[in-house]
């Protein structure tokens, strides 16, 4: 049985009459990967805030590991990693000299400090660059060092708020593979939040759509789509196979085809283009269709529907959000 880690019931946060996020509904599982995927300015920042225990929300609940975090602000931060679009370090100190101070901050003994943290460095894969100073790292390692500074107090929750940004290919690809090997082999819950559809599609065990301050949709992608486009016109396509027909007996039973299909229940928009023919669809019709083609002793060179994925989902609710 599934173990929630995050609860969130009923959540909202205003600021004079502006609603940030509205109504917020959220459960996350023990040990998974949850993507909170929407543009920029949906409430995904404010709802992390109030994971934290750093903001107030005006209404609803919040559970992180079974502890309120407007109550037990302090507790609830001993549970919960936080890793921000743009890590701060102490530049002129080296990697481990950052981390094993938090080891300390965090109540570990010098050796057990220095121990965990080179430990973790190896994870990350920064063991080389160890006893080099942080401002001399690449925006790559900052961010691989900043998941090690958060992994030194041991959290059941890591936290990861738009920590993807201006990362080079292969530095996103690294990262991106780190923390999905952190989550397996480590048993922690991950919550990522980010605009950029592709890359949260690559890890997460489940996403939510944030638009506006609301959870409006949840799931994989193909979830995602069948939620979000429920009510749109499913389009087909269709190529007719001619074999050995004269150009009289063709159009004859092309148009009896074109019939059969304008005749269906649901089908608008109909064109055709030769032997290719178009429609839309308010029901799903391809293998109503493809029997009615073939009723009419005709081949049917293919038939194509129509799958809303991310491109749709990006157009449709990302392409006006601010980059």
């Amino acid at each position: 049985m599934d173990q929630e880690i995050i609860k969130i019931t009923g959540l909202t946060k205003s600021y004079g009459t502006h609603t940030v996020v509205n109504n917020l509904n959220l459960s996350v599982n023990k040990g998974e990967i949850y993507g909170l995927l929407g543009p920029n300015g949906a409430g995904k920042s404010t709802t992390i805030l109030m994971l934290m225990g750093l903001s107030e929300p005006n209404g609803g609940s919040i559970r992180v590991a079974g502890i309120d975090p407007v109550r037990q602000p302090v507790d609830v931060k001993r549970k919960v990693g936080y890793l921000p679009e743009d890590v701060g370090f102490y530049d002129e100190r080296t990697g481990l000299d950052n981390i094993f101070y938090t080891g300390r901050l965090n109540g570990l003994s010098g050796k057990e400090a220095k121990e965990k943290a080179m430990w973790l460095l190896e994870r990350v894969g920064l063991t080389d660059a160890a006893n080099k100073k942080t401002g001399t790292y690449s925006r790559g390692m900052r961010q691989r060092l900043g998941l090690a500074d958060v992994l030194m107090k041991s959290p059941e929750v890591i936290i990861l708020d738009e920590p993807t940004l201006g990362l080079d290919p292969e530095g996103l690809r690294r990262f991106l593979e780190l923390i999905v090997e952190l989550s397996r082999e480590e048993g922690l819950t991950v919550l990522l939040s980010s605009h950029h559809l592709q890359q949260v599609q690559q890890v997460c065990d489940r996403m939510g759509l944030f638009v506006s301050g609301r959870l409006i949709a949840e799931g994989n992608v193909r979830d995602l789509a069948k939620t979000l486009f429920s009510q749109e016109l499913i389009s087909y396509e269709a190529g007719l196979y001619r074999e050995n027909q004269t150009d009289a007996e063709w159009e004859r039973i092309r148009q009896s085809v074109v019939e059969a299909i304008q005749n269906t229940e649901g089908v608008t928009n109909f064109s055709a283009e030769g032997d290719r023919l178009f429609w839309a669809s308010s029901l799903p019709s391809g293998h109503e269709i493809a029997n009615k083609i073939f009723e009419a002793k005709v081949g049917l060179a293919y038939l194509n529907k129509k799958e809303f994925g991310l491109d749709e989902i990006y157009h449709k609710y990302f392409s006006t959000a601010t980059q």
